[in-house]
């Protein structure tokens, strides 16, 4: 039989009450008791029933993170490795993360969080791939759920967040570009209703207009961030009479299908056509030329993430509770100069 917190309290003769609440941090229990109930609980072998325990402090112990995707067959490396440093942020808090998919901006999402949020199977959840007007910010707000966003809203200034600063990393890629000679650099974009497509398009104006170079509304197209996206927006662009000599990518997933499309083209990659992309994702250095890249923090950043959303459920002040980061401008082969002919 497996021991039980009533074989405790009667091995210390104290009642069922206080082992819980030693066994749970009170403070109203006094150290030198907290200590003897630990030790013989784990002499015994006594594990607390994470039910109960949860039951009693009106706690679900779990962070909660639903991926904003319409594809059921999810492999987005970027997330992949986003999730891993929220579970091992969790993991080193003793929580649970509690992880789904939902796509954005449909009744399914909406559903999904409110059964999490009224069923209490999160005590803070982590947003990402922020839109413009964000309704779930709104929502967690106004029902009292912590929450962190990967990104800012336009509506959620005053919200916890993290962010890489994409305007002046885009910037930076088209002076990277520019300075090769490339003058007919394009932009394969994001769904305009994401926060991150005002940041990367608006860095790529900037970095168009420090170079002295026109913005031609032909070069400038919107892809999904997936890789058929970023290889249909590809072959658009190279349809062109007068195609691009550098194609700049929301995202990696985009880069590596702008990268395919030009290769079904016959093209030479980082000769006849250079190309670059957001995020750092491990697959752009295996790419045929490896990926110029813009490189963010993405593991340590989640794990950041999560710790301030502990913060938060704990009634802690987080200082600062806004952050921005600066990507690392990582040049590959994929970018080289254009051809002098």
């Amino acid at each position: 039989m497996p021991t039980t917190i009533h074989d405790v309290a009667r091995r210390l003769n104290l009642s069922i009450t206080t082992i819980s609440r030693a066994l749970d941090g009170y403070d109203d229990v006094a150290d030198a008791t907290r200590q003897r109930v630990l030790q013989v609980a784990r002499e015994m072998g006594y594990v607390p029933s994470r039910a109960a325990r949860q039951l009693r402090r009106n706690r679900a112990d779990a962070l909660g993170y639903i991926l904003p995707t319409h594809d059921p067959r999810f492999t987005d490396p970027f997330f992949a490795e986003f999730m891993a440093g929220l579970g091992d942020e969790a993991a080193a808090h003793n929580l649970d993360l509690l992880v789904s998919t939902a796509p954005p901006g449909e009744e399914a999402e909406r559903q999904l969080y409110a059964r999490w949020v009224h069923g209490r199977r999160v005590d803070g959840l982590v947003l990402s791939r922020m839109r413009r007007q964000d309704w779930r910010t709104e929502f967690l707000a106004a029902r009292g759920l912590p929450f962190v966003c990967l990104g800012r809203a336009d509506a959620s200034a005053d919200h916890v967040w993290i962010e890489a600063d994409a305007r002046a990393g885009f910037a930076a890629l088209v002076a990277h570009l520019a300075s090769l000679g490339h003058r007919r650099i394009a932009y394969v974009g994001a769904p305009a209703d994401l926060a991150l497509q005002a940041d990367r398009h608006g860095g790529y104006c900037d970095g168009l207009a420090a170079a002295g170079l026109p913005i031609d509304p032909d070069l400038v197209t919107e892809g999904d961030l997936t890789r058929r996206g970023g290889q249909a927006a590809a072959r658009r662009l190279l349809a062109l009479p007068n195609p691009p000599s550098a194609i700049l990518a929301a995202n990696d997933l985009t880069a590596i299908g702008v990268m395919r499309a030009a290769q079904e083209c016959g093209l030479v990659l980082g000769r006849d056509l250079a190309v670059a992309g957001y995020d750092g994702i491990e697959a752009g250095e295996h790419t045929q030329p490896a990926l110029t890249t813009l490189s963010v923090p993405v593991y340590d950043m989640a794990r950041r993430l999560a710790a301030m959303l502990v913060c938060l459920i704990a009634g802690e002040r987080l200082d600062p509770s806004q952050v921005m980061l600066q990507p690392e401008l990582v040049i590959r082969d994929s970018s080289g100069g254009p051809r002098s002919d």
